[in-house]
């Protein structure tokens, strides 16, 4: 998006946005995606409008199928098309057929439909909606139907949402800085194999977080271990953005693990994947025989529920680390302190050692000097007690 922004502001159009002009470059441990391929990029001072033809046809703006006049919008349409690919899996509107075929079926669309398939019997379904399954978090689904639907308008005046008032930007590229500046924090709940996810407000502490983990989990705030893929707990004194890291792998996937102190065995119930309808429907009849086009979904949908599955056992594999690592701190300071007691019982022996021979050499000098020098009842009872009670903490100690 910023590359497309840049190019725009640069009064370039590329006109050829795809998937395989889209590039990843490691920079310095981080990866730059770049757009290549400006061999179709028209240069708008030429005129703010262009009419000529060219582009990947999957791709392609609606007005470039119709020849008319066409400005920074048509990248916006390619643009939502590749993020919707990347999404579910193919275009948005009617992906098996021929471009010049599904331009005469979606030219009628609501402006807020981003999804068009089509039935068994013909009939093209529209949706306002991302179609199941995806791997989209549930938080930002939303957002990024609303953002679809403005990159898909049919109508390439609306596309985009025009411009923004105070800052001149485009508003699709403001909606698409909020949605990637959310702080999202998921949480697996290791008691049940299931995610819950929650939108950190600005500042809000990690006893707030706990309050609303509590009430989707059940489990209370006193009895959650919330853990670090490292098994380091989450400090209460420092916000509740600790969970997320800065990056993308912060805002999509990264996971922390809840553990509940109360509780040795998880007994469940733990939350399973389930099959779609598709992949039910061949699995119910292993040798029915579909269309090539449906037999295509059903793959996909199969292999989205396979590694659906690994993903699963991966993470929950990971919790079980971090609470390993998290018992070997916890060990490492256990034998730490232990080392420190004993170090500490050891001096106290000895100065009770010390002590118990004073006490009795003291008791032995009063014992000689009784008859001729100065005898003290009260004295000597102290004494004799000290002296037991020292008894009784080297019992204690070899204990």
């Amino acid at each position: 998006g910023s590359g497309i922004q840049y190019l725009h502001e640069n009064r370039i159009i590329h006109r050829d946005l795809k998937p395989e002009n889209i590039v990843l470059q490691d920079e310095g441990g981080k990866i730059v995606h770049k757009i290549i391929d400006l061999g179709y990029a028209k240069d708008l001072d030429q005129g703010s409008l262009c009419t000529s033809f060219v582009g990947t046809l999957q791709y392609l703006a609606p007005e470039l199928f119709e020849n008319k006049s066409y400005s920074v919008t048509v990248d916006y349409w390619s643009f939502g098309t590749m993020v919707f690919e990347c999404i579910a899996g193919f275009r948005p509107f009617l992906h098996n057929l021929q471009p010049f075929t599904w331009h005469e079926k979606i030219r009628k669309k609501d402006p807020k439909h981003i999804f068009a398939s089509e039935e068994m019997n013909g009939e093209v379904r529209f949706s306002t909606h991302l179609p199941q399954p995806h791997s989209l978090c549930g938080l930002i689904v939303e957002p990024m139907e609303n953002w679809l639907q403005l990159m898909l308008n049919w109508d390439p005046q609306q596309r985009g949402g025009g411009l923004d008032p105070e800052t001149s930007r485009p508003n699709c590229f403001l909606i698409m800085d909020r949605i990637l500046n959310l702080k999202i924090v998921h949480i697996l709940n290791m008691t049940s194999a299931k995610i819950v996810s929650f939108l950190l407000h600005p500042e809000e502490s990690l006893h707030s977080l706990q309050i609303r983990i509590e009430f989707e989990t059940g489990i209370s705030t006193g009895n959650q271990e919330l853990l670090l893929e490292t098994g380091i707990c989450l400090d209460p004194r420092k916000p509740a953005s600790q969970c997320v890291i800065d990056g993308v792998r912060g805002w999509d996937s990264y996971m922390v693990y809840l553990f509940d102190k109360s509780k040795t065995v998880y007994d469940g119930p733990f939350a399973s994947r389930s099959l779609s309808d598709c992949v039910n429907y061949i699995v119910q009849d292993s040798k029915i025989q579909l269309p090539i086009p449906q037999l295509r979904k059903v793959w996909a949908e199969a292999v989205h529920y396979v590694i659906g599955l690994k993903e699963d056992y991966s993470r929950l594999f990971q919790g079980q680390r971090a609470a390993m690592l998290s018992l070997l701190r916890y060990n490492a300071n256990l034998i730490k302190m232990k080392n420190n007691m004993v170090s500490a019982s050891q001096q106290l022996k000895a100065k009770l050692e010390f002590f118990h021979q004073s006490i009795r050499l003291d008791l032995e000098r009063y014992s000689d000097q009784m008859a001729y020098g100065i005898s003290s009842e009260k004295m000597l009872k102290a004494w004799k007690e000290m002296e037991e009670k020292a008894s009784q903490c080297a019992q204690v100690g070899d204990i």
